[in-house]
């Protein structure tokens, strides 16, 4: 018997070797790194929020791409499940806040080391170092890949799993893409997703570090409001981030991709109105009315965003609050309402947590995640047009895209 290829050893990778053999099949897992599982090392900023404890419709709800191609892989292995196999593999698990599911060492390392064990354990050959150039097909079944050094090795399957092109410096280059073109596959457009943004102000870097906390992120879109969501977010060097940010680079990722006249705005007082937050700074003043109008707001905002607020309000910082007029108090009200930034460009690929866009989801067998064009040959993880929202959605998309792909291509193997 032939064995199943698994090609990339990340979160997808990994659970198609590990089902693959635990099926009865004979499989080596090539990964181009120097070890397996590199991305799963920082995400969850290094404590891998490896799923997310919720219904099937919160799930869905998550997934921003193409979310009913995963209903059949997804209710073969659940978020339940998936913390269930875990649970087998000796791993430990919390669940906080919003239902994200972590290690309960707070440590990535600890779920990379339960599948590299177990994957040990399965008998899975693991081969490091070593890059897949190509997959080759016969007669529209696949039949080998090729290696960089011009080896050939022969498989039953294949599973594809190099990921996509976010965060490249865990190895995420892209290479699959090149591969199922090849073979006739179509790959839909590729866009840095789950992102921070930069803006065209220079003040941004005077706030770096800034974390703001029950605003509200607008963004217009040739004049059209196109995001308007209430949460957290935080100023970078060059830029925004935080979850609210992220949200938006998902779910407006072909706008920010195309658009040069998008317009961003901060509600810094989303529960106030514009009467109210008047009311608001005019008692602030009443409290404070000898006081220059820098130091008259420091109830009102962060001490760090004060500086450019006042910049921004053309109100002289010295000037005495109650001799502030009614007009200026305004723009003040206005600014608090909606503080402007002009958006750039999104922090790239080297920045983006995933990739929005890959091999287009008509071509796949929801169920068996098998190419349509070539059997045998079938995919897990990122290099699929598949993406959610942050909170342990895009690696559930991982596991179930990998289980479903593993027990199939197991299956192809002994003809079954």
């Amino acid at each position: 018997m032939k064995p199943v290829l698994v090609v990339g050893g990340g979160a997808g990778g990994l659970m198609a070797a590990l089902i693959a053999a635990q099926n009865g099949a004979r499989v080596i897992l090539l990964e181009k790194n120097e070890k397996t599982g590199k991305k799963i090392y920082i995400t969850g900023k290094g404590r891998c929020n490896l799923t997310n404890l919720c219904s099937g419709e919160v799930f869905f709800d998550n997934v921003i791409s193409n979310s009913r191609f995963m209903y059949s892989s997804y209710h073969a292995l659940d978020s339940e499940a998936t913390i269930e196999l875990f649970h087998n593999l000796g791993l430990k698990t919390k669940v906080e806040r919003g239902g994200r599911v972590f290690p309960a060492s707070d440590m990535s390392a600890s779920v990379t080391d339960a599948l590299r064990e177990a994957v040990k354990k399965s008998g899975v050959n693991v081969i490091l170092s070593s890059r897949v150039k190509r997959i080759i097909q016969n007669e529209g079944a696949f039949s080998a890949v090729e290696l960089e050094d011009g080896t050939i090795m022969e498989g039953g399957a294949c599973v594809l799993a190099t990921g996509g092109m976010s965060y490249p410096a865990t190895g995420s280059t892209g290479d699959g893409y090149g591969m199922v073109k090849e073979l006739g596959h179509t790959v839909t457009k590729l866009i840095p997703s789950l992102v921070g943004l930069r803006t065209v102000e220079n003040f941004v870097s005077e706030l770096e570090g800034l974390s703001l906390k029950n605003v509200r992120l607008i963004m217009k879109s040739g004049g059209k409001k196109r995001y308007d969501e209430q949460g957290e977010m935080l100023f970078t060097r060059r830029g925004i981030s935080g979850p609210l940010v992220l949200t938006l680079s998902s779910v407006c990722a072909d706008e920010l991709s195309r658009s040069n006249d998008i317009k961003l705005f901060i509600d810094l007082k989303p529960a106030l109105d514009e009467q109210q937050l008047d009311k608001r700074i005019t008692t602030d003043f009443n409290d404070n009315i000898n006081k220059d109008y820098v130091n008259a707001i420091d109830r009102l905002l962060p001490s760090k965003l004060i500086p450019v607020v006042v910049r921004l309000s053309g109100i002289d910082p010295h000037r005495k609050v109650n001799l502030i007029s009614r007009v200026e108090r305004m723009t003040l009200v206005k600014l608090l309402k909606a503080f402007p930034l002009t958006y750039k460009c999104t922090g790239g690929f080297e920045e983006a947590v995933i990739t929005k866009g890959g091999i287009k989801v008509k071509e796949v067998d929801p169920a068996s995640m098998e190419s349509k064009l070539v059997k045998g040959l079938f995919f897990a993880g990122e290099i699929l047009d598949v993406d959610a929202l942050t909170g342990g959605f895009n690696l559930q998309i991982a596991w179930s895209t990998g289980y479903a792909a593993g027990s199939a291509a197991a299956r192809y193997v002994f003809g079954i």
